[in-house]
C-alpha cells in the first residue's frame, strides 16, 4: 500500500511528462537524428551522412551574414517592444478617461492573426497600389509609383526596418499586458513611502518600478525573445527573405533549404535550436533572474 501511494502522483504527472515527451523531446531527437542523415527532396533516407550536412550548411556563403542578421533582428525587435510597452504599461496603469477603450484596442494586433497582419502591411506597401506609397507620392517623398523608390520592400536597406515595425506592432500587446500584470503586483504603499522620501517621479520609477518589475519583465523578453527568433509568417509573407537571402533570417533560410536538401535544412535546426538556448542563457544570466530583489 505504502507503494502504491508513493506512485500515486505518477497517476496526475504522468500524462504530462508523456505529453512534453511526444510534443518536445521526440521532435528534437528526430531533428538532431534528421541532420546526420542523407535524405532526398521527397523525404527519403538514403542513410547516413555524419557531419555532411553541417559541413555544407556552414560553407554556405551566405549563413555567417543571416546568422548575424538573426540576432540584430531578435534584439532589434525585442528591445524596441519592451521599450514601448514599458512606456505604454505605465500608461494605462494610470486612471484616465476612456482606459478601457484603450486598453481593448491595445488587444487588436494580438488577437489577429500575424500572417494576415504581414499580408496587410504588404498590400499597403505595394508599390503601385499601396495606401502608404500613395501617402509618400502625395507628400512629395518619391516622383512615381511603381518604380524601385516605390518599393520599399525590394530593397534590404528599407525593407528591413518594416520587417522589425511588424514585428514590434504584433509583439506589443502581449508585451505590454505582462507587464501592466506585473505592475498590478506591486503594492501602493512602496510609492507612498518614496514620496514621503523625496523621491522624484524618474527616481521612483528607476530604483522602485523597474526592480520590482523585474519578473514579469524576465518572462515577456525570455518569451519575445523565443518568439522573434522563431518567427515565420511576417518575413515569408512580407519579402520570402529576398532579394536574394538579404531579408532572410536562420529560421526563413531553414525553410528555404528544405526544398534543396532536408538534411541540411535539420543541420540548420539543430544549429537554431542551439542559438536560443546560447540567447536565452545569456539573458539569463545578464539578468540575475534567480537573484532576490533588494
Amino acid at each position: 500500500m505504502r507503494r502504491l501511494r508513493a506512485l500515486e502522483p505518477l497517476a496526475w504527472v504522468g500524462p504530462a511528462v508523456a505529453l512534453i515527451a511526444f510534443v518536445v523531446l521526440w521532435p528534437v531527437v528526430e531533428m538532431i537524428r534528421s541532420s546526420f542523415l542523407q535524405i532526398s527532396r521527397v523525404g527519403i533516407v538514403r542513410g547516413w551522412n555524419g557531419f555532411a550536412n553541417y559541413e555544407k550548411l556552414f560553407a554556405e556563403k551566405d549563413f555567417a551574414d543571416i546568422m548575424i542578421r538573426s540576432v540584430i533582428w531578435v534584439v532589434a525587435v525585442v528591445a524596441l517592444t519592451v521599450l514601448i510597452s514599458l512606456a505604454l504599461a505605465q500608461l494605462f496603469n494610470q486612471r484616465f478617461p476612456g482606459r478601457k477603450v484603450a486598453r481593448w484596442a491595445l488587444i487588436a494586433p494580438w488577437a489577429a492573426s500575424v500572417l494576415m497582419t504581414a499580408i496587410v502591411f504588404r498590400w499597403m506597401l505595394d508599390p503601385e497600389v499601396g495606401i502608404i506609397n500613395q501617402i509618400r507620392l502625395k507628400l512629395g517623398l518619391i516622383d512615381a509609383l511603381g518604380g524601385a523608390a516605390a518599393d520599399q520592400l525590394g530593397d534590404a536597406s528599407t525593407a528591413m526596418p518594416w520587417l522589425v515595425f511588424v514585428a514590434v506592432f504584433v509583439s506589443i500587446p502581449f508585451t505590454t499586458y505582462a507587464l501592466l500584470a506585473g505592475l498590478a503586483t506591486i503594492p501602493a504603499d512602496v510609492y507612498e513611502a518614496a514620496k514621503m522620501d523625496g523621491a522624484s517621479r524618474l527616481r521612483t520609477y528607476w530604483s522602485i518600478t523597474l526592480p520590482l518589475l523585474r519578473p514579469a519583465l524576465t518572462v515577456a523578453v525570455l518569451i519575445n525573445m523565443m518568439n522573434v527568433f522563431n518567427s515565420f509568417p511576417i518575413i515569408w509573407a512580407m519579402t520570402h527573405g529576398q532579394p536574394g537571402y538579404s531579408t532572410a533570417t536562420s529560421t526563413i533560410f531553414m525553410f528555404i533549404l528544405k526544398g534543396s536538401d532536408i538534411g541540411e535544412s535539420a543541420a540548420m535546426s539543430v544549429v537554431n535550436f542551439g542559438m536560443v538556448l546560447v540567447i536565452t542563457a545569456v539573458f539569463l544570466k545578464i539578468s540575475r533572474w534567480n537573484k532576490a530583489v533588494s
